[in-house]
């Protein structure tokens, strides 16, 4: 018999199209060879053009089915998507708490591609209290960091996302991985912060096209490598790669964004017509 895999434990909602939330994150896990262990915390209504409505578990739902996992496998990361609601957020805060030295990547998804919103002021509030000093690398895009780190957006056109990094580090993540693809530029650029600075700069070609997904995949992609033992700097690196080529052979599925491509590298051929 041959050695289980790493086993990585997601809490998110579901996506009936496969793009985004708890299944890409089960496919990306797969796909670059870990076990996926799953709790839903969520049902949404969407399709690839966006979230029309999202119904939270009951929060001992959420306890029940990760307690239950957690007796009988030994986790190596957690992995947080979609939360759902305050109640469920204060519930998965206690439980991470007994498996401190699991690694905990967060994605904080505070809307949909679309612009829908997925987190009140409560539940962020919530993140950064509870969750956010557990957590070992937060994933935010521009705008998601600028909601973690201040209650109002700052005034200015230009806001400073380095001093905003430094901001949510105060709440106690080890980690910040800010996302390029909502500044503007040829290229999009993700930095990597911690309690010293910049850790790494990373420049990526701008793909054409939006893509339904691109942070759930980056996230997994992160909690994947850690599980096969990296560090995080490294993770990074390995994850972005990996994300990278799932968008350049992502493909149009329905009438709305493209979804990337996370068994890539299982296709006989690359697809280069699918923008």
């Amino acid at each position: 018999m041959m050695p289980a895999p790493p086993a990585v434990l997601v809490f998110a909602a579901t996506d009936p199209s496969g793009g985004a939330g708890l299944q890409a994150d089960l496919l990306t896990l797969s796909s670059m060879g870990c076990h996926p262990l799953s709790v839903v915390t969520g049902i949404t209504v969407q399709d690839t053009t966006g979230v029309e409505d999202v119904l939270a578990m009951d929060a001992e739902w959420v306890v029940d089915q990760a307690r239950c996992i957690l007796e009988d496998v030994p986790v190596a990361v957690f992995k947080l998507g979609v939360l759902g609601s305050v109640e469920i957020i204060a519930a998965i805060a206690e439980i991470v708490a007994d498996y401190p030295e699991v690694p905990l990547v967060l994605d904080p998804v505070l809307t949909s591609g679309r612009g829908d919103e997925l987190a009140n002021e409560e539940m962020l509030e919530a993140l950064r209290d509870l969750i956010l000093p557990q957590t070992s690398l937060v994933t935010p895009n521009v705008m998601e960091l600028m909601r973690l780190a201040y209650d109002e957006a700052p005034e200015e056109e230009r806001p400073d996302y380095a001093r905003a990094a430094m901001e949510v580090l105060e709440s106690g993540c080890e980690f910040v991985l800010v996302t390029g693809t909502h500044a503007p530029g040829v290229q999009v650029v993700n930095t990597l912060y911690g309690r010293e600075g910049v850790i790494r700069s990373d420049r990526w070609e701008r793909l054409p096209g939006s893509y339904h997904g691109s942070g759930c995949t980056l996230s997994s992609a992160i909690a994947a490598s850690l599980a096969q033992g990296l560090p995080i700097p490294e993770a990074v690196a390995e994850a972005q790669d990996y994300t990278w080529q799932t968008l350049k052979e992502g493909y149009r599925l329905g009438m709305g964004q493209i979804i990337p491509d996370r068994l890539f590298w299982a296709r006989e051929e690359p697809r280069n017509d699918v923008h």
